[in-house]
């Protein structure tokens, strides 16, 4: 059984695992539209009777979140409605494995943290980069990352903005298997959950989550309202310029 939904397909097999797949390669970046897509696809599989859903991307990378090369920066109207789309993501009923090969940056990093496991290759890379373009950590990041890493850990991958790989990740818990075919990986993870009483999982994933979607929620208010704030100063200018240049930025604080 299979549907799609814009730049989103969604296949559901027989064991119950629900395959939805970004397409738009190489770097997926995502806007509200695609993420209206993701989750209109993980309801759809819901609704078909599926048990537990795998969440990957055609390409090299997973997700790279926003393209500020191509839609520069982001009005307060357009973030609001992509913020819109991930807590909507958040609230979802279906367990996620989410599939990283290549990268997890920035935002993509916040929708990958938006499941409930993710699984890498030793290769995959990771990074909370928004220090280094200038400006504030969203799509829930305040909460999601120090859930999975601890607090302390947190603030030093978002202040310093280091990139780090699937092993590395795996020690410190960003994600929760390797293997050297991530959705593959992803798929054996999510059956072993489907093959589980889908009650029994549904209640102790209410459980474990409990709260999460509405501290979520009110973190991306937050985060919203400083990178606006922080989205007009220099520094972010200089941060997105170093960044089309494949060059260290040059911040003075203003």
């Amino acid at each position: 059984m299979n549907a799609a939904f814009g730049d989103v397909t969604a296949v559901l097999g027989d064991d119950g695992v629900a395959e939805v797949e970004m397409h738009r390669p190489p770097a997926n970046y995502f806007d509200a539209g695609l993420l209206g897509d993701v989750v209109s696809a993980l309801a759809w599989a819901d609704q078909q009777g599926g048990r537990a859903a795998v969440l990957c991307s055609e390409g090299r990378h997973f997700c790279a979140g926003l393209d500020f090369g191509a839609s520069g920066r982001p009005t307060p109207e357009g973030l609001e409605e992509l913020y819109g789309r991930a807590v909507e993501l958040v609230r979802g009923s279906l367990p996620v494995v989410v599939a990283v090969q290549g990268a997890a940056v920035g935002g993509g990093l916040g929708l990958a943290l938006a499941g409930d496991f993710r699984v890498a290759s030793a290769t995959s890379r990771f990074s909370a980069n928004f220090a280094r373009l200038g400006f504030h950590q969203g799509f829930g990041l305040s909460v999601t990352l120090p859930r999975a890493v601890g607090e302390q850990r947190a603030l030093e991958l978002l202040t310093t903005g280091a990139r780090i790989d699937g092993v590395e990740a795996l020690r410190i818990g960003l994600c929760d298997r390797l293997d050297d075919h991530p959705r593959a990986g992803a798929r054996a993870l999510a059956g072993a959950i489907a093959e589980s009483a889908p009650q029994a999982v549904r209640s102790i994933r209410a459980t474990m989550r409990a709260g999460l979607a509405d501290r979520f929620a009110a973190a991306l208010d937050h985060e919203r309202a400083e990178q606006l704030r922080l989205m007009g100063t220099a520094d972010f200018r200089e941060g997105i310029e170093a960044s089309r240049e494949r060059r260290p930025p040059r911040f003075t604080g203003r």
